[in-house]
């Protein structure tokens, strides 16, 4: 799983989402991309479990790019914890994503290997996405 190993602050605010992502909208390094339509927090465990999927199915052709890291810590109490006594310990980590942005990037494969890989990776993520293209939109789901 995805972890930082320094990090600035122990435990943070919940904090609130932007409109529209302002950096991270476009392809950067691959062909073919993952882009997020709405707002959610990403957790590390999400992110592995869509970087497998992605790896299994180009099946040692190609490249993956993962374009998002989750920096921001979630704490949370034991449960039977009465109130009060400050806050959680850190459960896991998460990464904030705005409508817009790239999550996961892939080249140098043909674009059904692509899609179909990314397909399976929109399966498993929480938000509606959409694949694109470095020339357009492909498919949405």
């Amino acid at each position: 799983m995805f972890v930082p190993v320094k990090f600035k602050h122990k435990k943070v605010f919940k904090g609130r989402f932007k409109t529209v992502a302002n950096k991270g909208c476009n392809l950067m390094f691959g062909d073919y991309g993952l882009k997020a339509l709405e707002c959610f927090r990403i957790t590390s465990k999400q992110i592995e479990a869509v970087r497998k999927v992605i790896s299994r199915s180009l099946s040692k052709s190609g490249k993956v790019w993962i374009s998002v890291f989750p920096n921001v810590p979630v704490s949370k109490k034991p449960s039977d914890v009465r109130m009060g006594k400050g806050k959680g310990s850190v459960d896991h980590w998460v990464f904030r994503v705005e409508p817009g942005r790239i999550l996961f990037e892939i080249g140098g494969v043909t674009p059904e290997v692509a899609i179909l890989a990314l397909n399976k990776a929109s399966v498993k993520l929480p938000i509606k996405t959409k694949i694109i293209c470095v020339e357009d939109i492909i498919y949405e789901s």
